[in-house]
Parts: C-alpha cells; sequence; structure tokens
C-alpha cells in the first residue's frame, strides 16, 4: 500500500519510448515539473503527450518539446509557446486541437470506464466534420488531417462522438498527499490534475507535502489513492519553484 518511491527519476525509470502520457497543468499552474524533469532526464523519446498546453518555450513541457521529445499532442491551448508553433508548422510535430471542456470530459471518461459520450460542443465546425490539420508537410502544406465524427439527434439538437482518454502513463502534481496515493490539490492548481490522474493507466503524483495515511480527511480528498500507483515527495525546495506564466501590475 506504500506507493512513495524514493525518488522522481525512479518513478518515470519505466516510461519508454513511445508511451502516451496524460499530464495535468494548466499555463503554468498545478504542472508536475520536477516529474518532467526527470522524464527529460531519462530520455525517452516519441512521447505521445494529452495535456491543456504544451508548457512555455523552457518550461513544463516546453522542457520535452524543444528536446524533440514528443511526437504527438492532443490538447486544447497552443498559444504560448513559439518552439510549439515551429514545430507544427514545420511537419516535426503531430497536433490534435480539442475543445477544452471536451478535452476534460474525455480524459475524465476514460478514466471513468466510459468508452464515448456525446456533445454538442463543435458540430458544425472542423472538429466535426473532419479537416483540422493534425500535421503538416516540411513544405508547409497539410498533410494529415482530422477525419469526420460520428453525429447524432438527441431532443431535436446534434452532437457529436468524442472517445475517452486513456493513456499508458499520467504525470500530476498535487498539493498534499499520502502514502496510498490519495491526493488534494490547491486551488485553480487542481485545474487538469484530477483528470489526468484518472486517465493513466499508471498515474505518478509529484506532492509538495506528504502526510501518513489518516490524516487526509475523506471528504477533502480529490483523486482517492486507487487512480495513482507512484507517489513523489517533493523537497522544501522543489515545493516552492513555482512560475507565473505573465505578470502584471495595475498602473
Amino acid at each position: 500500500m506504500d506507493k512513495v518511491r524514493a525518488s522522481a527519476a525512479e518513478a518515470v525509470a519505466d516510461i519508454p519510448d513511445g508511451a502516451s502520457l496524460a499530464v495535468g497543468g494548466f499555463g503554468l499552474s498545478g504542472v508536475p515539473d520536477v516529474l518532467i524533469q526527470a522524464l527529460h532526464a531519462q530520455g525517452s523519446r516519441g512521447l505521445e503527450v494529452v495535456s491543456n498546453n504544451c508548457g512555455v518555450d523552457g518550461r513544463g513541457l516546453g522542457i520535452l518539446l524543444a528536446a524533440g521529445r514528443i511526437a504527438r499532442v492532443t490538447g486544447s491551448y497552443v498559444g504560448e509557446n513559439k518552439e510549439f508553433a515551429r514545430q507544427y508548422l514545420s511537419g516535426e510535430l503531430e497536433v490534435e486541437l480539442v475543445p477544452q471542456g471536451t478535452l476534460a470530459e474525455r480524459l475524465r471518461a476514460g478514466g471513468a470506464g466510459i468508452p464515448a459520450f456525446y456533445t454538442p460542443a463543435g458540430v458544425g465546425t472542423q472538429v466535426a466534420n473532419g479537416g483540422l490539420p493534425w500535421r503538416h508537410a516540411p513544405d508547409g502544406s497539410v498533410a494529415v488531417t482530422s477525419p469526420p465524427k460520428e453525429i447524432r439527434t438527441f431532443q431535436g439538437r446534434p452532437h457529436v462522438l468524442e472517445h475517452g482518454i486513456t493513456t499508458d502513463f499520467a504525470l500530476v502534481r498535487a498539493w498534499r498527499g499520502d502514502r496510498h496515493g490519495n491526493l488534494v490539490f490547491h486551488r485553480s492548481a487542481a485545474n487538469f490534475n484530477p483528470l489526468a490522474a484518472m486517465a493513466g493507466r499508471i498515474t505518478v503524483a509529484e506532492v509538495e507535502e506528504l502526510v501518513e495515511p489518516g490524516e487526509l480527511r475523506p471528504e477533502e480528498v480529490h483523486v482517492p489513492g486507487v487512480f495513482v500507483q507512484r507517489v513523489v515527495e517533493l523537497t522544501v525546495r522543489q515545493a516552492a519553484d513555482k512560475h507565473v506564466e505573465k505578470r502584471t501590475v495595475r498602473a
């Protein structure tokens, strides 16, 4: 029942080339930076990542991206990463853009054992009709496009069929966690973390504070330990190393 690993390096050591990963975080909030850095050092390549966004230049998943370790991204926002745009437009990276709410539900559905569901989001657009450019050729032309999806009408309104997402591994960051893998997230740092944790067949959680079983009240647990296979306790310095994507001040 004790799922704590000695280090982040040990926790990600068996992630192979070509593995699929669900990664928590939104922008730079709640991003499992320590696990991402350990995976970068480990050297896995050809990774297929499912995450809201792919970090920023030099931070978060942007570290793996800059090193050429990511082959495919399923996400909903890519606007703050110049290297992401370069790789996508040059044909080095395949990208599946998904409406943000749909991405969240696809992860939740996969974790809950639901193979597919219908949603009105995307009806009447290329999300449903197909034709979104997934991969470009080196000359800038479109090499691979998204396929059309099944449409059905419920109560007079068309809905598009979306499939649940499960991945080989998931990397998440929690505020508090116990040795059994029960996790608590802090405010907006929850974002996609609970959903990513559910979707991974093997979920690795880095926790800012490790507590003993029984210290977390059942009603405060956001992700029960049944979804988590490995826990990594962060040092005080690692837990405090948090970056802000954009700082603004009032005039």
